[in-house]
């Protein structure tokens, strides 16, 4: 039960930022989403979390219609937009439980230790929001989408703006999600994806100009340079 999108498209006015695509995500894989800015990657990823309501086609998570089921849909989505909505002015545990209210969890002072524990946020976690680094804001941000314990991921660049070390240790993070969860990955960086990501799709201009493992798309292209690849199928 992962992502499954069949001819989805959205157009603002008469421009068309995403054009019929169709691709398909499953557990247990992560999947990197790439395009240059403005390409739709955004749009797609509101779209699959019923933030943005599609001109036509359809996308499924977990089963579940984005259209007609977004209660069902969101019970079983972590989203992470690339703007990370904190409520800065809280304590983290403060914050992470009020999270963890509003999908009416049992046993939420538990949940919420648990996933302070998984992301590594122990020591963090009386300190108020605004307090925190850029790393340990997007950690914040990574315990607020998988709180509830959602079946699909969807993060939106991460890794942005993040040092090293705190660079090898989100991708460590997301890599062990990513073991029994669908994860979409939208991300710049090639070497991220060469990291993380068993799929590769690459979207330019709104289509989808590539599909496929990273192995595969290497050798298809005759090329060992993710980035060689992106740049001609994206120039």
């Amino acid at each position: 039960m992962g992502v499954k999108v069949k001819g989805l498209s959205k157009s603002y006015n008469k421009q068309k930022v995403v054009d019929s695509i169709s691709f398909e995500a499953g557990p247990g894989k992560i999947l990197g989403f790439l395009g240059p800015n403005g390409a739709g990657k955004s749009t797609t990823m509101k779209m699959l979390s019923c933030y943005l309501t599609p001109s036509s086609g359809t996308a499924e998570i977990a089963g579940f219609d984005t259209q007609t089921q977004s209660l069902q849909v969101k019970k079983v989505l972590g989203y992470l937009p690339e703007n990370t909505p904190l409520y800065t002015d809280m304590y983290v545990r403060e914050f992470l439980h009020f999270v963890a209210s509003t999908y009416d969890l049992p046993k939420i002072n538990e949940r919420v230790a648990d996933v302070i524990e998984q992301v590594g946020l122990q020591e963090e976690m009386h300190k108020k929001i605004h307090m925190l680094s850029k790393g340990y804001k997007q950690r914040v941000g990574l315990a607020q989408a998988i709180i509830h314990d959602p079946k699909v991921l969807i993060l939106d660049e991460p890794t942005s703006g993040l040092d090293p070390n705190q660079l090898a240790d989100i991708r460590k993070l997301i890599k062990d999600l990513g073991r029994e969860r669908t994860v979409i990955l939208s991300t710049h960086i090639m070497q991220e994806v060469e990291a993380l990501c068993d799929q590769v799709i690459i979207i330019n201009k709104g289509a989808i100009v590539a599909n496929d493992t990273l192995i595969d798309l290497k050798a298809s292209n005759q090329s060992s340079s993710l980035e060689d690849i992106f740049r001609k199928l994206t120039a």
